[in-house]
């Protein structure tokens, strides 16, 4: 508890906590979703995506969110719509874009003059680097993903499950699908900041799979998520505070002791 006080004395430390939280929060939801319609690597994809679309906006000198959110979520369109086309499998037509992206970011910043601290920052992670602003942007951005997966829970539940049979009902499976690929991108974008481009995927892989070693209903497997993301996210914060390791690094490998010890347990509890 003295820790957590000293730690949330620093402005900085609470925005992280902040905005950390809700990004967990969002990512947990949605990644149930994308690794049970074995679409977990999109987040990886549009993160590489995010980091050229960041190179580009800091060498214009513009806004790097404000680029970077549109661009992302283009590159989520592009994805589902190869995808649904056939012309390529969706882990394909994400290394297809997602290479592209690193490429173009990589080129830009070399030729910029070099890797600053504002592209190393984005790419692994920094509490630093986030202001005022972007604490206000990535709240309402967290709580616009959050109420709208509520709102639209059964409709992706039915899509998640059986696409065909939801189509057949009258579900819009495009709709929805590009609606995950849309919350997925601005997700993306906003846990960058703390995660960075590298890391940012493992908040939405681990949670799920490790709930999904210990549950086998869908709604138990995506309370377990949210809540073994959020306290990941926290444990992971305050061992990078105590250790003075990178937080998405941090962040990241506590979350994989709890995959592990999931994993243990889960085969356990089969027994």
């Amino acid at each position: 508890m003295t820790v957590l006080q000293e730690m949330l004395s620093y402005h900085f430390m609470v925005r992280a906590f902040v905005i950390g939280g809700l990004v967990a929060l969002c990512a947990s939801l949605l990644g149930v979703t994308l690794v049970l319609k074995h679409y977990s690597m999109i987040g990886d994809g549009l993160s590489h995506v995010g980091f050229g679309a960041l190179s580009v906006a800091m060498v214009m000198n513009v806004a790097p969110l404000v680029v970077a959110i549109p661009v992302v979520i283009l590159a989520a369109f592009l994805l589902l719509r190869i995808s649904e086309e056939g012309k390529l499998k969706g882990d394909a037509a994400i290394g297809l874009i997602s290479t592209s992206a690193i490429a173009v970011g990589v080129t830009v910043t070399a030729l910029s003059g070099g890797m600053n601290a504002d592209v190393y920052s984005y790419m692994f992670g920094s509490i630093l680097s986030m202001n005022k602003s972007d604490m206000v942007l990535c709240i309402v951005l967290s709580a616009v993903v959050f109420l709208v997966f509520l709102l639209c829970y059964h409709a992706i539940f039915a899509v998640t499950f059986d696409e065909s049979f939801a189509k057949a009902n009258g579900v819009k499976t495009g709709f929805y699908n590009m609606l995950l690929a849309v919350l997925t991108a601005i997700t993306i974008v906003v846990g960058m900041r703390i995660m960075g481009t590298m890391l940012i995927s493992g908040l939405i892989i681990f949670p799920a799979l490790s709930s999904m070693r210990l549950f086998q209903n869908f709604r138990s497997v995506m309370i377990s998520s949210a809540i073994l993301s959020v306290l990941c996210f926290f444990v992971g914060m305050i061992a990078s505070y105590l250790f003075s390791i990178p937080t998405g690094a941090s962040i990241v490998l506590v979350n994989l002791f709890v995959y592990l010890l999931a994993a243990v347990v889960g085969r356990g509890m089969r027994l």
